[in-house]
């Protein structure tokens, strides 16, 4: 069951709430130009010269200037001209034009973009990062949050476990903040995002300075962010914890109170190794450490969602290839969790629990209900929600039974 990567496959390579899985043909590594700032330089893999392309806003002060969109027809100057947007007129005004011109959220350009309109919308704010995230958007894979707490790391002086970790209690602790699940799971998986850019990816650094915030959950979620952004770099580069020849390493390398956020990442990571290759890859999920194997196809259920569009038919299709290894229902109910919160909402994951084999699907819909305890405010929206995807009474019951269960979001964190 191989397969090409296609550029409109490659446009869909996403991991619920990251980024962007492939990159296009070139690679990229970090360097310094002439004056001494920091660049990505590209390598055309076809030929051609090379070019360079500063690191976004997030890795230092965004500065307005009199950049506009009409002026725009080449990626650094639109990052700069929805920054300047974002600062002048607030985010709200650049993600009303973003949405139109980067097809909602699936155009890859747009993730640095929304990197530009978080870090300008933070210095619009005076470094507010509670008033900042109030204002944001999830599209395009979230890059806007990112943006804002990879800013918020300008002003350290240094780069020791002890300090992060005092600027990182900080900054989401905010009640505005904390007063929504979502907005604190974004904080603080943009965390760890941001530390693993600010300490020029050195992974075990970043898990250290997650590891000391306050709660169980604030670790989990932040050490989320650190793995996907060790995947799946903002700049496009390869973070150096990464093997091409081993492609579950680090999870097969940190520390165990370390591993399950990991390999909840891992099929992420094998994909690019091996290719969309899903019975190499069901493969490989089935060899990881025993205790992983369930939490590895889990992961491979989040990819087969984004790789199939969220088109249940094709992710069912796929979640199938792990059925001789007694993957299937974890498969199902990560892919369910990833559509709910693509969509913000039950209707459409509950396609995909109708069209799962019988016994798959109560927890399917249980994961729905996992995903609707954070994307409803109230027990009572809750409970209507789940009334309203199924007139099945023991789905409905399951559906309700998610909702109560003590977990975060799923794919970052029990």
């Amino acid at each position: 069951m191989g397969m090409r990567l296609t550029g409109r496959r490659v446009l869909f390579l996403v991991v619920a709430l990251g980024i962007l899985v492939e990159i296009p043909l070139a690679f990229y590594v970090l360097g310094r130009d002439g004056s001494g700032q920091a660049v990505v330089r590209t390598q055309p893999s076809l030929g051609g010269a090379s070019t360079t392309l500063p690191l976004h806003p997030v890795a230092g002060n965004f500065k307005p200037d009199d950049k506009k969109l009409v002026d725009c027809s080449e990626q650094t100057c639109y990052e700069q001209a929805y920054g300047n947007l974002a600062y002048y007129e607030g985010p709200k005004a650049a993600f009303i034009l973003l949405e139109k011109q980067y097809a909602g959220g699936a155009d890859p350009s747009c993730h640095r973009v929304v990197h530009a309109i978080g870090a300008a919308a933070l210095a619009r704010n005076k470094g507010n990062v509670a008033r900042t995230f109030a204002a944001g958007s999830s599209t395009c894979w979230s890059g806007y949050y990112h943006g804002v707490l990879a800013r918020a790391f300008v002003d350290v002086k240094s780069y020791d476990p002890e300090t992060l970790g005092a600027k990182s209690r900080g900054l989401c602790g905010d009640r505005q903040v904390r007063a929504s699940s979502w907005l604190s799971y974004q904080c603080l998986h943009g965390l760890g995002h941001g530390l693993m850019i600010t300490t020029g990816y050195q992974l075990p650094l970043s898990l250290k300075v997650c590891k000391r915030l306050g709660s169980a959950r604030d670790r989990t979620w932040c050490k989320g962010g650190v793995f996907m952004e060790n995947i799946l770099t903002s700049y496009g580069g390869q973070s150096p914890w990464v093997k091409d020849d081993d492609p579950l390493y680090p999870c097969n390398w940190v520390a165990r109170e370390d591993k399950y956020t990991c390999y909840q990442q891992a099929t992420t990571r094998i994909i690019r190794v091996v290719g969309l290759d899903w019975d190499k890859i069901a493969q490989t999920c089935a060899d990881v450490e025993d205790d992983w194997v369930v939490t590895c196809f889990g992961s491979f259920g989040q990819n087969a969602s984004v790789v199939g569009v969220r088109k249940p038919r094709r992710i069912l299709k796929t979640c199938a290839v792990t059925r001789p290894y007694g993957g299937e229902a974890e498969c199902i109910r990560y892919a369910a969790m990833d559509i709910a919160g693509t969509y913000s909402g039950g209707e459409e994951a509950a396609v995909l629990c109708d069209g799962s084999r019988p016994e798959l699907r109560g927890r399917c819909y249980e994961a729905i209900g996992l995903m609707l305890r954070h994307l409803r405010t109230t027990k009572a929206e809750r409970r209507a929600e789940c009334g309203s995807i199924t007139t099945v009474p023991r789905y409905v019951a399951q559906c309700l039974r998610g909702t109560t269960r003590k977990s975060t979001i799923p794919g970052l964190a029990r």
